[in-house]
């Protein structure tokens, strides 16, 4: 690795540290004691500094301002006009019709019912709707009394009394005078002086209960934080973060949370450096890891600074779940690991939240060991779910014992979790078209081989399809055998050979005439026809868009071996002189993976098993024995982790394979004519 590459690496890492410095929520106070009410202080001695305030809790000052509001009464404007002028309406509507006892009557229960007041059908039904029991009535010398609201009337209610206590009793003639006309409201909602009294009453309410002066204790080690402890040390944070620190300790704690930071941060190359020195010399992969942790960090920066919700609401798994779809487990619970140690910093209860998320992160990568379903997601994201529920539940009921102190806000940011768990789809598909990466789900879409372009070649080169069916099905299990990735062997081995379509009838498993073209041809332009199959490979993958994982495949599926059959029969026929090797030999490069060394394998075995004599287990080892030393004494995996375990392990495979598929079958008899 170059001085550049070393260079541009650091940049990668530098850049993400500064982006997390610029969101995290630096605080202005500098009160970093972590304590819990009904617990024991573990810290020293805390005396007051200086004067503050005891200010009171939220629950507090909401259950004060519930107990005003339950006494408060809306105001009405009594309105004496109207009890004159409808009580001299009455007086003249009863003339003639009345008899003067209940014309009596009349004037003095519509003075009563007027002095106390007439409320409108929709001033009731407001005054009821918002809860108050009583109404403010404010008279012409601006004097208000509170009335509950059931000693005042609506027009109806004051037209049945008028019935109800009338001498005449049933003769009464009242309903004649037109009475409902004439029982009109007297009380006038005032919006206006309502609101201000509504304001001045809770203005009233403070927000201190008391005051801790110079030196007084607080509390000392050992002793348990009471509810009003409790309250005191909460007043104490406050008054010390709006008290702020000078600007040079200020700074000193902000370049000491960056420097923490920053060695979470290199432990990442370090990591990457050790264990996965192939990821760490891939600049695509370190910018990919980096920009992951840098949106699920900054998300809870930025929930945390700007907002009052939990940081659990925040999907931490995420990082595990979008690299152990394109990576390896080992390195999806590091990445997740280093993630939650720096958001530690953000939670409340920095404890309890790292053993949630690890927990998280564990059955995370526990279930997705082989995403090869989006379904999968969905029962991951339910699983997560069912993690933080228990897990909170039960650490709340180790510490506190109690199912009263569980904060059931909690289940709420828990489901919005889950939820956004399952929004890492569109992540991942982000991810994976940016970074050309190729998730499991893409690698079972592209075995389909019902799909256009496996169609396509079954129907162009049946017999090349065949045999990349039959390669796929040798690496695969190869593959599982020795660890390596067996869906991406699968994937690569059945797109090894498209570029057998463009021409094929110049490979022999296409011929079902026997007519071979390429005998016409010289050793030399036989050779580049042959050769021309893995430039052609992949010039179809890049037209059809396949990921560049798989078109590796096509490019190294012959590594820079060369076509033995027209290169031996060249130096037969020009015994003595000399051969341009290049004109027979494939471009490469060499397989440098696990995965693509068993698909080469696989596909010299196969082809050299179709033009075996016999087939018995003997030649069968012979042959695989043979085709794979040919490949190893040219050096084709010399650029691979491969082992000569490994290797051993892939050939008793292939030959266990072969056996099965070319076992000796019972010849079945004939039914013989019964004898006449």
């Amino acid at each position: 690795m170059n001085k550049q590459d070393i260079v541009s690496r650091v940049l990668i890492f530098i850049a993400m540290l500064i982006i997390i410095a610029l969101a995290y929520p630096h605080k202005s106070g500098s009160f970093s004691y972590h304590f819990e009410e009904g617990r024991p202080w573990n810290h020293g001695l805390i005396t007051a500094q200086y004067d503050f305030p005891v200010y009171k809790s939220e629950e507090q000052i909401k259950q004060e301002k519930a107990e005003a509001l339950s006494k408060f009464a809306p105001y009405f404007t009594l309105n004496s006009h109207v009890a004159i002028e409808q009580t001299a309406a009455a007086e003249n509507a009863a003339k003639g019709v009345l008899t003067k006892q209940e014309s009596a009557y009349l004037k003095q229960t519509l003075q009563r019912v007027y002095a106390v007041g007439i409320l409108s059908i929709e001033d009731a039904g407001m005054v009821q709707k918002q809860g108050f029991s009583r109404i403010t009535v404010v008279n012409s010398k601006h004097q208000g009394e509170a009335y509950p609201l059931n000693d005042c009337f609506t027009p109806r209610g004051a037209y049945e009394l008028l019935l109800a206590g009338s001498p005449e009793g049933e003769h009464t003639k009242l309903p004649l005078i037109g009475l409902n006309g004439l029982l009109l409201p007297n009380l006038t909602f005032d919006s206006t002086t309502t609101a201000i009294m509504h304001q001045k009453l809770l203005n009233e309410i403070t927000e201190i209960s008391g005051m801790i002066q110079q030196g007084e204790k607080i509390i000392d080690r050992g002793e348990i934080v009471d509810a009003a402890t409790y309250q005191i040390l909460m007043s104490l944070r406050r008054s010390m973060e709006e008290k702020g620190v000078d600007a040079k300790r200020a700074i000193g704690m902000q370049a000491g949370i960056i420097l923490l930071f920053a060695l979470l941060v290199s432990l990442i190359s370090m990591y990457l450096f050790t264990f996965r020195p192939l990821l760490f010399s891939d600049v695509r992969s370190i910018l990919f890891f980096c920009i992951l942790m840098t949106i699920v960090i900054v998300m809870a920066c930025l929930l945390t600074r700007y907002t009052t919700f939990s940081i659990y609401l925040v999907p931490f798994a995420w990082v595990p779940i979008i690299t152990r779809v394109f990576y390896d487990s080992r390195t999806a619970l590091y990445l997740h690991m280093i993630t939650i140690l720096i958001c530690s910093f953000l939670a409340p209860e920095p404890f309890e939240f790292m053993v949630l998320q690890m927990a998280v992160g564990m059955l995370t990568v526990a279930s997705l060991k082989d995403m090869e379903q989006r379904s999968q997601l969905f029962q991951t994201a339910l699983w997560i779910l069912a993690t933080y529920a228990f897990m909170y539940t039960a650490f709340i009921f180790a510490q506190k014992g109690s199912i009263e102190m569980v904060h059931w806000q909690m289940y709420v940011y828990f489901a919005g979790n889950a939820l956004l768990v399952i929004c890492s789809y569109v992540l991942i598909y982000f991810f994976e078209k940016a970074f050309r990466l190729v998730s499991s789900v893409t690698l079972v879409e592209l075995t389909n081989i019902n799909s256009e372009l496996m169609l396509e070649f079954a129907e162009k080169a049946p017999g090349s399809f065949q045999h990349s069916l039959q390669v796929s099905n040798l690496a695969m299990e190869a593959a599982k055998r020795i660890g390596a990735n067996a869906l991406l062997v699968r994937t690569g081995a059945l797109y090894h050979d498209i570029g057998k379509m463009a021409a094929p009838q110049n490979f022999t498993e296409n011929q079902q005439d026997g007519v071979n073209p390429l005998s016409k041809l010289s050793y030399v332009e036989a050779a580049a026809c042959v050769l021309k199959h893995v430039s052609e490979g992949v010039r179809i993958a890049e037209e059809h868009r396949l990921p560049e994982v798989v078109v590796s495949f096509i490019r190294m599926h012959h590594g820079t071996s060369k076509t033995r059959y027209f290169y031996n029969s060249y130096k037969n026929a020009h015994p003595g002189e000399p051969v341009d090797d290049a004109l027979f030999q494939y471009a490469g490069p060499k397989p440098n993976s696990k995965e693509a060394a068993v698909v080469m394998m696989a596909d010299a075995v196969e082809a050299r098993s179709r033009s075996m004599s016999e087939y018995t287990e003997e030649s069968i080892r012979q042959m695989v024995e043979q085709m794979i030393g040919l490949q190893m004494a040219d050096r084709q995996f010399e650029e691979t982790p491969l082992t000569f375990h490994d290797i051993q392990m892939v050939k008793e495979v292939f030959i266990r394979k072969l056996i099965s598929i070319y076992h000796h079958r019972i010849a079945y008899p004939e039914l013989k004519e019964p004898h006449k």
